[in-house]
């Protein structure tokens, strides 16, 4: 009876050693694009009213979760029984993000004509800020989702060959961590200048070290959140084209004098515009049909 019982203990302490390897592994070939997951999000966080910043984005987390939840089993169902399927999904995810990557390129070079009327946030009801909320919640959680099916396959790829109980804490653990990792930093990053503000309140001394910090991070802020809308851009055309590169033979080798992240870019920018234009020609073409 003992010695089953430190046979079993024997068996969970290389199980938990296997998983710390693998984990390394696995984290390693998602830190690419966990960086690019920051980028993204934190740019769809931002951009609401400071008393609203936190409860926005822990709607945001937990809609993360419940993607975690739903991609997860699917992922090794799909993976035991329905290989092809993983490959199809990411190609139609890659879509998606080089679509939305180009239509916030697009929208910068040639803005809507109403785009200077849209009130400020200030200006709104009540109704209409948790209506803007709302949407902009969903598209959120709609690109993590994207985002997270593409760090699992990764993920799940780099332990394909091991048993099924390390495949699944593996990849698991790699889930929880672009979750509670990016959405943390995601917090710290939006929450920045209240913080700023505690430090410059610290004490009654002017010009001191917590008053320069916290000037610092206060106007430091603005300049941040504009940033994240430009790297967060960028990282959906990296990202889509990262997934066209490794999922479409053809294109493996194609061109390899140039630096990978410059082909995965263009490629990204190339499909989005392609995805834009059709979108656009076809809502025009639906819009005459239905008039």
């Amino acid at each position: 009876m003992a010695s089953g019982f430190f046979a079993l203990l024997d068996d969970i302490a290389t199980l938990m050693d296997d998983v710390a390897v693998l984990g390394k592994v696995a984290g390693k070939k998602t830190a690419g694009i966990l960086g690019d997951d920051l980028a993204v999000n934190a740019e769809k966080a931002s951009g609401f009213m400071s008393s609203r910043e936190l409860p926005v984005l822990w709607a945001i987390t937990k809609g993360s979760f419940l993607n975690k939840l739903i991609i997860l089993p699917l992922a090794f169902l799909l993976s035991a029984f329905v290989p092809p399927a993983i490959t199809v999904i990411l190609l139609i995810g890659g879509l998606y993000l080089a679509y939305e990557g180009a239509e916030k390129i697009y929208e910068f070079f040639f803005p809507h004509a109403h785009a200077d009327e849209t009130p400020k946030l200030e200006k709104l009801s009540k109704e209409e800020v948790l209506a803007r909320e709302k949407e902009k919640i969903k598209s959120a959680i709609l690109t993590d989702f994207i985002l997270s099916v593409e760090i699992i396959i990764i993920a799940l790829g780099s332990v394909g060959t091991e048993a099924l109980l390390t495949q699944i804490i593996v990849v698991t653990l790699i889930a929880l961590v672009a979750t509670v990792g990016v959405y943390g930093i995601v917090a710290l990053i939006i929450r920045m200048d209240e913080f700023g503000a505690k430090l410059i309140d610290l004490n009654e001394r002017e010009n001191s070290f917590s008053d320069k910090i916290g000037k610092f991070l206060v106007s430091a802020l603005p300049k941040v959140i504009k940033s994240l809308s430009v790297i967060g851009t960028i990282a959906l055309l990296l990202v889509s084209g990262g997934i066209f590169v490794h999922n479409i033979h053809f294109l493996h080798g194609m061109f390899e004098n140039i630096p990978g992240i410059i082909v995965e870019f263009v490629i990204g920018l190339i499909v989005g515009f392609l995805v834009l234009l059709i979108i656009k020609s076809g809502t025009k073409i639906w819009k005459k049909v239905a008039g």
